[in-house]
């Protein structure tokens, strides 16, 4: 089955990502794997309050993934895949995607103003024609409208 991977966090462009792949996944036939990833801690010298840190950020990106998956559910009947990963992202999603022959997009949101984010700079970088995989930059300043008349 065809499988969208969405990496979110809390940005209003990650909302627009997952829309995009929403639609797309129901036009398809497909699904859609939502990846949350939790950023690798500074060392801290003390190392309960280094757990302690780690295992909020867990939880943040937990609580993440479970409200994406419950709107999307909502908005399109799709049960997506939910994956929670700590470490270097685009590793990470290297990884996902070498895991999982069903990955066909990796799908990511673009800020509306400023700089790119950390993944779609690699992805759109030196390493954009490495993956096996088709990147989707979905523009953060689409209105919803323009997201279903796109996808």
């Amino acid at each position: 089955m065809r499988t969208y991977l969405v990496v979110i966090d809390e940005s209003p462009e990650a909302e627009i990502a997952l829309r995009f792949a929403a639609r797309r996944a129901v036009k398809t036939g497909g699904n859609v794997e939502i990846l949350a990833l939790v950023p690798q801690m500074e060392f801290v010298q003390w190392g309960g309050v280094m757990a302690t840190l780690e295992e909020e950020a867990r939880e943040r990106a937990e609580a993440l993934v479970t409200r994406a998956a419950g709107t999307l559910f909502t908005e399109s009947g799709i049960s997506p895949s939910i994956t929670v990963q700590q470490g270097d992202g685009a590793k990470v999603v290297r990884t996902m995607i070498a895991a999982n022959d069903e990955i066909a997009a990796l799908v990511l949101g673009a800020a509306a103003s400023g700089p790119p984010g950390a993944l779609v700079t690699h992805f759109t970088g030196a390493d954009a024609g490495t993956l096996r995989v088709p990147v989707m930059i979905i523009p953060g300043s689409l209105d919803i409208a323009a997201i279903d008349r796109l996808s």
